[in-house]
Order: C-alpha cells, then structure tokens, then sequence
C-alpha cells in the first residue's frame, strides 16, 4: 500500500496577519466608544446607555483573547504539535462565546429586572446621537470583520464579528427606549423589552458557535453533502476502480480528510502515485475549506477486499 499526502499550501500566516489588523481596529473603536457612550449617557441621563458602555467592555476582552487565540492557533506545525495549533483557536472562539452569552444573559436580567421594577429615565438627545453613533460604528466593524473572518476561514475571527454585532443590536434597543421615551414618557419600558429581546438572539448566536467549536473538538465528520462530494470526485478520476475508509473532520475551519482509493494491481508504483496525486488535485479544486488530504493507495486483489 503505497501513502500520499498533501497539505495546502499555508497561508495562515498571512491570515493572521489580516485577522490580528481588523481585530487592532476593532480594539480602537471599542474604546472610544466606552468613553464616548459613557459621556453621553451620564450627561444625557440614560442609564441605558451607561449600560451598553459597560457591554463595550466585553468586548475589548473578547478581542484580546481573539489576539491571543490568533497568535498561536495559526502558527505552523512545530515538532511538539504535527498537526499544528488550531484547534487553540476553536477553543478561543468558544471563550467569545461564552463571553458572549454571558454579556446576553447580563443585559436580559437587567432589562427583566427594569420592567419588573417599572424604572423610568428622562433621557435627552445627547444619549441620542451616542446610541446612533454605536450602531454605525458596530454595524460597520461587524461588515468589515465577518467579511475578513470568512475569507481567512477562522471562526473565532467569525464569532468576534457577532460579539461586535451584539453591542450595535444592544445599542438599536437603547436607541429605540430613548426615542420611545423623549416622544411619550409613559414609553420607557420600550427600551427594556427591546434589550430583553436583543439578549435572547445573542444567546442563541452564542451557542450556535459553542456548538461548531465542541463539533471540531469531537472530530465531528462534515455535513453528508460534502462526504458524497468526496466521493463522487474521487471515483470520478481514471484509474480509480474503488474507494473506501473515508475519514474526515474540521479542525480551524477546515476539513482534513483521510481516503482510500483501490487502483490496478499490475500497474506501476509511478502511475499509481500519479492517480493519487490527480485525486489530490481534483479534490483540492472541487471541495471547499479543504486543509489536509492523506491518500492511501491500495492494489486490487480479486476475491480479496483491501486493506
């Protein structure tokens, strides 16, 4: 049984690179805007927005550990780590996520707690213009960051962009409760529902992400569609008479793949390498976020099932 294998050509360096700048950006307009929504709201009489600065908070954690978890989950294989470092980045993105819902979970109770007690503000235009100018900026940033985490396949830069969202949704509900509120005051329970509302999407948000990040933990196979487009491809090269023993997982977003393909006994060793590497090929053009291939080569044997 001959072996080949094949692993794309790295550039998560230079992904890194790209997620570590966004993520910088991110960290500059993160804190202005704690200072800024915190201004507005103390002299624009909005707790609502004193408290949404306190959610800018998280989410400059969020990016130090989106830094840290770029720094070394997309370092290359090193003698201690063969198959490389990313799974240090499904772990930091599962941190966003908890991160996230617990952010969620401290806006719903606050907002809860606000209806139940009937507490009223008098905000004024100032917490206006600060809930207004939240929303552009975190929409922008969102745009911006899912946009780089989707071109360098990195989920934790992915899950981050969502963090960002969830500040710029928590800041809709601040706008909403304060219009609500300058146009009728008996309106300013407005603002709690809304944020009540806003935290439960975070939460389901928060735990979509958790839920990928444990399925490349458990080395969950990919979607069946993408398994029978593995199939069909490899099958679909000349020389190739069987396949078996497909194995795959996803691992930094991903997929590795281990196969079996069955090629004629009597052929040279030369030509059956040259199949394997034309399933390589084949696989590489025709299959999306594909990483790692192993191709193993296996003669057929008549009456004989390979091994």
């Amino acid at each position: 049984m001959a072996l080949l294998e094949r692993v794309t050509p790295s550039l998560r360096t230079d992904s890194a690179k790209a997620g570590r700048s966004i993520t910088l950006g991110a960290v500059a307009v993160n804190a202005f805007l704690i200072l800024f929504k915190f201004l507005c709201g103390v002299f624009g009489h909005s707790q609502a927005l004193i408290a949404d600065a306190a959610h800018s908070v998280s989410d400059l954690f969020t990016d130090v550990v989106v830094l840290l978890g770029l720094k070394i989950g997309r370092k290359p294989a090193d003698e201690k780590h063969h198959f490389g470092h990313a799974r240090i980045e499904t772990l930091a993105s599962s941190v966003v996520a908890l991160a996230l819902i617990a952010t969620a979970l401290f806006l719903g109770i606050g907002a809860a707690w606000s209806i139940y007690r009937h507490t009223e503000y008098h905000p004024t235009l100032l917490a206006l213009v600060g809930a207004g100018a939240s929303i552009g900026l975190k929409e922008a940033l969102y745009h911006f960051t899912v946009h780089i985490g989707r071109r360098i396949k990195s989920p934790l830069i992915v899950a981050n962009a969502w963090h960002q969202r969830s500040d710029a949704l928590s800041s809709v509900a601040v706008l909403l409760g304060v219009t609500g509120a300058r146009i009728n005051p008996s309106w300013h329970i407005l603002d709690s529902y809304a944020a009540l509302v806003v935290s439960f999407f975070i939460i389901k948000v928060g735990l979509e992400i958790i839920w990928g990040a444990v399925g490349e933990l458990t080395d969950t196979a990919p979607k069946p569609g993408v398994l029978s487009k593995i199939r069909e491809h490899t099958l679909s090269v000349n020389g190739v008479i069987d396949m078996h023993d497909l194995r795959a997982r996803t691992i930094g977003g991903l997929h590795q793949i281990e196969i079996h393909i069955v090629v004629d006994a009597s052929m040279p060793v030369i030509e059956g390498h040259r199949i394997a590497k034309e399933v390589e090929s084949r696989l590489m053009e025709e299959i999306a976020d594909l990483g790692r291939i192993i191709v193993h080569v296996d003669p057929a044997v008549e009456g004989k099932k390979p091994e």
